[in-house]
C-alpha cells in the first residue's frame, strides 16, 4: 500500500512539474504570430508625360515597374527579386510623402522623382514574377527599407555612404562588400568602359554642384576611395567633389560608375575609365540574374545584398 501511494505521489509530482515547466527544463517560447495579412492597397499614380492621375492596384503597378527596370526575358527569380525591391521601394517612398508634396499622388512615372514604369513591356514572365512574390516587402522593425539596386556593381557592392554619398539616415541593412561575380556574365561595356568629357563641361558641372569654381582644369585625382574601391571624393582642378555627385552631374549613362581604373586630364578632356554600371548599393541586377541561373530563390537573392532584415508578406 505504501509503495502504491509513493508511486502515485511521484506520478502526480512529475505531472505537475511538466505542466509548470518548473523542474529540470523550461518549455520553449511559443512562436511569434505571423504578420497579419491585410488587403492589397490601391495607389494613385501621376503620369508625368500627360499630367494624368490614375488609381491602380499595387501589384498591377509593380508589374509596370519590374517591366521597366529589368529585361523581361531574364530568369523568373531575378524578376521576382526585383519585384520584392520595387514593392519595398514604393511603400517606403509613399510613407515619406515625397511625391505627394509634388503632385498630390502616391507615386509618379518619373525616374528622378520615383522609379521607372512602363506597362507596355509587361509580359507573362513579369506577371508570374510579381504574383510569385505577391505582397512581399523587405522590412526592418516592420518598416520598409530603402530598397536600392543598381545594374552592375562591378563584382562588389557598396555602402550607401560610399556609393550614393547618402548619410541622411543610418543604413545598417545594406550589405557592403558583397562579392557576387556579376562581371562573369554582364555586358562587355560593364566590364570596361571609358568616358571623355570636355574640361569646360566638367568645370560647369562642378561649379553647378558645389558652388565652387575649380578654375582651369589641368589635373584630376581621387582623394578618397571607399572600402569597395569606389572613388568617394575627387579633386578636379582646385575643387573637391564627391564621386557620386560628379557622376550624376556629368551623366550617369556616360560615367557608368565610380569603380575607376583611370582618371586624368588629356587633350582638354577629363578621361575616366572603370567597370560596373550604377552606384553599386543594394541589389545588383546582373548579380541577381547570375544567382537566378544558379537556382537561387528571389528571397535568397535579396538576402544576399541586405542584412538583418525581414521579408514580410504585407497583403494576401
Amino acid at each position: 500500500m505504501f509503495r502504491q501511494i509513493m508511486i502515485r505521489t511521484l506520478v502526480l509530482l512529475l505531472a505537475a512539474c511538466l505542466l509548470t515547466a518548473g523542474c529540470t527544463r523550461q518549455q520553449k517560447p511559443a512562436p511569434k504570430p505571423a504578420q497579419p495579412q491585410g488587403d492589397e492597397p490601391t495607389i494613385s499614380l501621376f503620369i508625368n508625360k500627360t499630367g494624368e492621375k490614375k488609381s491602380l492596384k499595387m501589384e498591377e503597378y509593380i508589374q509596370g515597374v519590374v517591366a521597366a527596370e529589368m529585361d523581361t526575358k531574364w530568369p523568373l527569380n531575378a524578376l521576382a527579386a526585383q519585384a520584392i525591391l520595387a514593392r519595398t521601394f514604393t511603400l517606403e517612398n509613399i510613407n515619406s510623402g515625397r511625391v505627394k508634396q509634388l503632385h498630390g499622388t502616391d507615386a509618379s512615372t518619373s525616374v528622378e522623382e520615383f522609379q521607372a514604369y512602363d506597362p507596355s513591356k509587361i509580359n507573362d514572365n513579369v506577371k508570374k514574377a510579381v504574383e510569385q512574390t505577391r505582397g512581399e516587402v523587405v522590412t526592418v522593425n516592420n518598416n520598409p527599407i530603402h530598397a536600392w539596386f543598381s545594374a552592375c556593381d562591378g563584382g562588389i557592392s557598396a555602402s550607401a555612404e560610399e556609393g550614393l554619398a547618402y548619410t541622411k539616415d543610418p543604413t545598417p541593412f545594406i550589405k557592403a562588400g558583397a562579392k557576387d561575380g556579376c562581371l562573369a556574365i554582364t555586358e562587355p561595356k560593364n566590364k570596361a568602359w571609358e568616358a571623355r568629357i570636355p574640361v569646360e563641361q566638367v568645370r560647369a558641372a562642378v561649379k553647378g554642384t558645389t558652388g565652387k569654381d575649380p578654375g582651369a582644369i589641368t589635373s584630376a585625382s581621387i582623394e578618397k576611395k571607399g572600402p569597395s574601391g569606389r572613388a568617394e571624393q575627387i579633386k578636379v582642378g582646385n575643387a573637391s567633389i564627391s564621386g557620386p555627385s560628379l557622376r550624376l552631374a556629368l551623366g550617369s549613362e556616360k560615367v557608368r560608375s565610380m569603380l575607376l581604373s583611370d582618371l586624368r586630364v588629356e587633350g582638354g578632356q577629363l578621361v575616366m575609365a572603370g567597370k560596373g554600371f550604377g552606384h553599386g548599393v543594394g541589389m545588383c541586377q546582373w548579380g541577381a540574374r547570375l544567382m537566378a541561373d544558379q537556382g537561387k530563390s528571389p528571397e535568397d537573392i535579396v538576402m544576399f545584398y541586405y542584412q538583418n532584415v525581414d521579408i514580410q508578406k504585407k497583403w494576401k
